[in-house]
């Protein structure tokens, strides 16, 4: 592992749970609620933590690039990109549900190679860096060893951005064939299949500032975590995050071959 590295993601973490406590602040009072052009709500919270995280990263390291949800693009030369996701679950932070999360993915040359998902309301911080394993706080966390999809728990966002893509019927596909199914949205289903509580977490709809972190800790944690056609990317807005043993079959369905 190189110490340029282990620096970075020692920082993911720190100003991650900044950004996430800062957001919380504004979570348990009183805020406005604006709309992007695409309609998704964006609060000051998700403004002041991702500036929060920017402005904390460049201190240390100047050098570094960014691709953050409210801000954009801003290239580095080092390397080393900070994918920022300040608060993951909006509809839910607008809405008082506690699920939501602060996101950094840390990237090498295009690779995710860290990330990390802090849940303020519930003080729990997933998080991983390639080849020092996923942890749940300092628990140490791996995917199950579930061998089908049949005794496996789906999870999913919701079936409207699957409607909209025109794969609703394969969605029911994948749900029927599934031992149980919840709606867990958004960076949860992913963290779930992660720490073994689940066996798929399956998205359409989504940038990379929704996966980047959650590529990593999936990835650490034993897993597998690919678009619908089976490549290993965050640019594409569809994913699908499994325990690894029932990728292909859940695959499969996805690409309407079964």
């Amino acid at each position: 592992m190189q110490a340029d590295w282990r620096t970075r993601y020692d920082l993911a973490v720190t100003v991650a749970r900044k950004a996430g406590d800062l957001a919380r602040t504004y979570y348990e009072s009183t805020f406005e609620v604006e709309h992007k052009p695409d309609n998704s709500p964006v609060t000051i919270a998700d403004k002041s933590a991702e500036k929060l995280i920017r402005e904390a990263v460049s201190f240390s390291f100047p050098t570094d690039g960014f691709l953050g949800e409210e801000f954009g693009e801003e290239p580095g030369s080092s390397g080393f990109r900070w994918v920022i996701d300040p608060i993951d679950g909006t509809k839910s932070f607008v809405r008082h549900v506690p699920i939501w999360a602060t996101l950094i993915g840390l990237e090498y040359r295009g690779e995710q190679i860290g990330g990390v998902a802090y849940l303020p309301v519930f003080g729990m911080t997933y998080r991983a860096l390639r080849g020092d394993g996923a942890y749940l706080n300092e628990r140490r966390i791996r995917v199950s060893d579930v061998p089908t999809l049949s005794s496996s728990l789906l999870c999913y966002s919701s079936i409207g951005w699957f409607t909209r893509a025109g794969r609703e019927s394969t969605f029911l596909e994948l749900y029927r064939k599934a031992q149980r199914q919840r709606g867990f949205g958004d960076f949860y289903g992913f963290v779930l299949v992660a720490e073994g509580a689940a066996e798929v977490m399956v998205e359409h709809g989504v940038n990379p500032w929704d996966v980047a972190a959650t590529k990593a800790i999936i990835e650490e944690a034993g897993g597998s975590f690919t678009d619908w056609t089976g490549k290993p990317t965050i640019h594409t807005p569809d994913v699908l995050a499994t325990n690894g043993k029932v990728h292909g079959e859940v695959l499969a369905i996805l690409r309407g071959k079964v």
